[in-house]
């Protein structure tokens, strides 16, 4: 059975762990790359179970230009992962809060991309969180109330599925060293299916409260065949609080 010791914050040991145990309930050896949409368009088929190939979002090498408070709040922030990772860590995933957008997606757990007419559903390992993404509003509500995970609406532009994410609250963190945001978060997201085994992308945030201009960051998912999601719930594998 496939182990995931995440309150242990050996990140890149979950990885091993998971592709060295072996696995039940098998899926589909294969699944073709082109569905029919409702409006008998074809779209690509990213269904299938995913896990991060790299255990880290790839951004650019410099710092994002951050807004003063910003940069003050990310030099303050004590992560619990990386060269800096502090013992009386005050990330709020290892506190058990939800990983809002982006950050679930960087969670080193499976995930399962379902799709089904109008919707694409994103179901998580970890706390069993579900991101659903509308594939037929084109607008947001204009009464959006801030949430943990926001309001997600997608489209197809060719093989490449937009998403587009806002209404979120300011209480998550953008990754797991500390990059703080605001409610003004807005993220962007170009996934792409380049080929079977591979899915990539492509994330761009922008949060004019937080950051001088718009940042980049890049993540790719390998397919597992024959993986199905186990449970994880945090607060049975969160860590002990510092003393």
């Amino acid at each position: 059975m496939r182990k995931t010791p995440f309150s242990s914050m050996a990140v890149l040991v979950i990885a091993i762990v998971f592709s060295s145990a072996p696995l039940s309930l098998a899926q589909s050896a294969r699944r073709p790359l082109a569905v029919r949409s409702q409006s008998g368009t074809s779209t690509t088929d990213l269904s299938g179970v995913w896990l991060e190939k790299q255990n880290l979002i790839t951004f650019s090498a410099k710092e994002p230009a951050f807004q003063p408070w910003a940069e003050a709040k990310y030099k303050a922030a004590k992560p619990g992962y990386g060269p800096h990772a502090t013992p009386d860590s005050q990330d709020p995933v290892l506190n058990c809060y939800p990983p809002g957008v982006p950050r679930i997606m960087l969670i080193p757990f499976p995930m399962q991309i379902i799709q089904i007419p109008g919707q694409l559903m994103m179901v998580f390992e970890y706390d069993h969180f579900v991101r659903f993404i509308d594939l037929e509003r084109r607008q947001h509500p204009k009464d959006l109330s801030p949430s943990w995970m926001g309001d997600s609406i997608g489209r197809w532009e060719g093989d490449t599925l937009v998403v587009d994410t806002v209404g979120l609250n300011d209480k998550t963190w953008l990754d797991q060293v500390g990059h703080p945001h605001s409610d003004a978060l807005h993220v962007m997201e170009r996934i792409r299916r380049p080929d079977h085994d591979t899915l990539v992308d492509d994330v761009t945030i922008d949060d004019p409260k937080a950051y001088m201009k718009p940042w980049n960051g890049q993540q790719i998912f390998t397919l597992k065949r024959g993986w199905h999601l186990l449970e994880y719930i945090c607060e049975d594998n969160k860590a002990d609080p510092p003393k």
